[in-house]
């Protein structure tokens, strides 16, 4: 695939585009490059006997559109600066722009001062990646929507809602009720609520410490209907397991759990395993293991990689990002 037009708006004529795999993104960048029937990237990622991280370039990038696919997911801090040590790669071999595709961004909890004395953690990271030296960022689904203020270089940022809805569609779960986790959540579940044709519930739930969240009542009639929660992780589940006891309290039947992000940190699995899903579907934005598959028996692992791609084949070709949810609208 290459550029060879000039642009009106002013953007750059770019050469071919190269894909490249991050250590925590590698199926994933196999089933975005097989999308756009490109080979991938090649590259020699591994570790010094002190552990500091090594890579290589096995590819020319001089003049190429460059793109490096790498969740920071756990081992966070390993992912991140291998991220860092690829673009600065890619940056001195001559790439004519680097775009950082981060399915998954780690550190988006911290985006502010909730109190003093802390730090504003998404915001540092944001500054390391653009001084590494990226060009631009594609991301999907943030913690927060803030986030892409937080970088002084373009961000384009995906939903997995066409993937996940389109899940449920298929799944045809009768009598469903879409149920927001928080008050913070609302937003995204009235645009699952609004593209499944399904009424909403909402549920007041106070965070009490990092780890553990406390759900404590539901605004909406959930009584002998099947509910539909969505969010854009499950990290520690405590979320999950306090909404399904609150929900069953109330009399709701079948709970299933659409979540982009299976960070699945502590004591996830135990959670979840409490909560007795019908069924808790995620997307590939982290890798899932095959022992966190065994674990959970019950969930389902959709593929963001025809979305994503898309998104770089536009960006590459200098179209449009917000047209592509258009057309799943």
């Amino acid at each position: 695939m290459k550029v060879t037009r000039e642009y009106a708006d002013g953007g750059r004529n770019v050469g071919d585009l190269k894909i490249f795999p991050g250590s925590a993104a590698r199926e994933l960048t196999v089933k975005i490059c097989e999308s756009l029937d490109l080979p991938v990237g090649k590259a020699l990622v591994d570790r010094f006997p002190d552990g500091e991280t090594r890579l290589k370039l096995e590819d020319d990038v001089r003049g190429h559109d460059c793109f490096v696919v790498q969740s920071t997911c756990p081992p966070v801090n390993d992912n991140l600066m291998e991220l860092l040590i690829y673009i600065d790669c890619l940056r001195r071999a001559s790439a004519s722009r680097i775009t950082a595709v981060i399915p998954y961004f780690g550190y988006a909890r911290q985006d502010r001062k909730a109190e003093g004395r802390t730090p504003i953690t998404a915001k540092l990271v944001a500054n390391l990646i653009v001084e590494a030296g990226v060009d631009r960022v594609l991301t999907m689904n943030l913690h927060a929507d803030q986030i892409q203020g937080f970088f002084d270089i373009p961000v384009d940022h995906l939903t997995a809602l066409p993937v996940l809805a389109e899940h449920f569609e298929r799944l045809g779960v009768a009598d469903a009720v879409v149920v927001s986790p928080d008050v913070g959540n609302l937003k995204t579940a009235t645009a699952y609520a609004t593209r499944l044709n399904a009424s909403m519930a909402i549920i007041d739930k106070r965070r009490i410490s990092g780890e553990r969240a406390q759900a404590n009542t539901i605004i909406g009639d959930v009584r002998d209907r099947n509910v539909l929660i969505f969010d854009d992780m499950v990290a520690t589940a405590g979320t999950v397991l306090e909404a399904t006891n609150l929900l069953r309290e109330h009399g709701a039947r079948d709970v299933y759990v659409g979540a982009t992000h299976p960070v699945l940190a502590g004591p996830a699995h135990q959670r979840l395993s409490r909560a007795s899903l019908r069924q808790l579907c995620v997307t590939d934005t982290i890798p899932l293991s095959d022992e966190s598959r065994q674990k959970l028996g019950n969930v389902v692992v959709l593929s963001v990689s025809a979305l994503m791609g898309e998104a770089i084949r536009r960006i590459h070709e200098h179209e449009s990002i917000s047209a592509l949810f258009q057309m799943h609208e």
